[in-house]
């Protein structure tokens, strides 16, 4: 019966490189959100559907809040971030650890004053080796976010992550499943891909490249049993597209190869995959440039 089911939104909010994307695809037992080391991964708000039985929940990853501001597209990613507050039912505020910094504040303050119910989600326990030092910081946290129910998770093992779970779950209001029971995400197969290629790029290259680049899908198109995509890599100088490249094209190669098996896997079909390297100079800090790219969910 539809009275009996619940579903609402539930935003997953913290500053860079918390663990946010992992956290979501452990909870979605699926990859639906890039991953990498390197923090600002998450530039674009992406939805995360967990259905069980009775319980949708509308799981929103968000890019990292931060307070560094020095180019439109790290405006972008903090109003897309903030703008997830919004209208929604429970926030999980992920933290590093026993880790306080002033970005974490940021999203305190951000967070002041919002109805939603707010769970504070104390990420990469595995990584504590003395876990005495736990007991104080939640005991601080509480102090700073007193509204908040704190529970210590591992986004990578999976420790707690079923208790969080629960916790938003019964969060959530009476009311109908917003989407099938059989959808993990409202984002296309297009993006999806455009996703992967990046990921791919954030993991293989050097600290400043992946925050010069983007990609763009061109072509995305069945031919009989295989899909050929066609994309577009943008960079904002001729060095970094050398490098990118690499000698004889062997890196863009091996980053091609390496998205295009993940690709197989997501799409469950034979993919043919091409990319190109175009100079797009000042793309990141040109908000006209951005919306162009893909950049218009905030």
């Amino acid at each position: 019966m539809t009275d009996s089911k619940r579903c609402g939104y539930a935003a997953i909010l913290g500053r860079p490189n918390v663990g946010k994307s992992t956290l979501l695809n452990t909870m979605l037992s699926q990859k639906v959100s890039i991953t990498s080391r390197k923090p600002q991964t998450t530039r674009h708000r992406l939805l995360g559907i967990k259905t069980t039985d009775l319980i949708q929940v509308l799981y929103v990853d968000t890019p990292g809040i931060h307070g560094d501001e020095p180019r439109a597209i790290n405006r972008y990613m903090n109003r897309s971030a903030k703008s997830a507050i919004r209208d929604v039912d429970a926030i999980v505020f992920l933290l590093d650890r026993t880790e306080w910094n002033s970005d974490d504040q940021l999203v305190a303050d951000s967070i002041a004053g919002s109805k939603a119910r707010v769970f504070i989600a104390v990420n990469k326990i595995d990584q504590i080796k003395n876990k005495r030092v736990l007991l104080p910081q939640l005991s601080r946290i509480q102090k700073l976010v007193p509204e908040a129910e704190i529970i210590p998770i591992s986004a990578v093992t999976g420790e707690n992550v079923q208790e969080l779970e629960s916790l938003v779950e019964a969060a959530m209001p009476t009311s109908p499943f917003y989407y099938p029971d059989d959808q993990v995400t409202d984002r296309s197969e297009r993006f999806l891909v455009a996703e992967i290629i990046r990921e791919k790029l954030m993991r293989q290259l050097g600290d400043e490249i992946p925050y010069a680049l983007t990609i763009q899908i061109d072509n995305f198109k069945w031919k009989k049993t295989t899909i050929h995509i066609e994309a577009t890599i943008f960079v904002e100088r001729d060095g970094q597209k050398a490098i990118l490249i690499g000698k004889k094209g062997k890196k863009l190669k091996q980053i091609g190869s390496e998205a295009r098996s993940d690709m197989e896997g997501l799409l469950e079909a034979k993919v043919m995959l091409t990319t190109w390297v175009k100079v797009k100079t000042g793309w990141s800090n040109d908000d006209r440039a951005l919306k162009s790219l893909g950049y218009d969910d905030a």
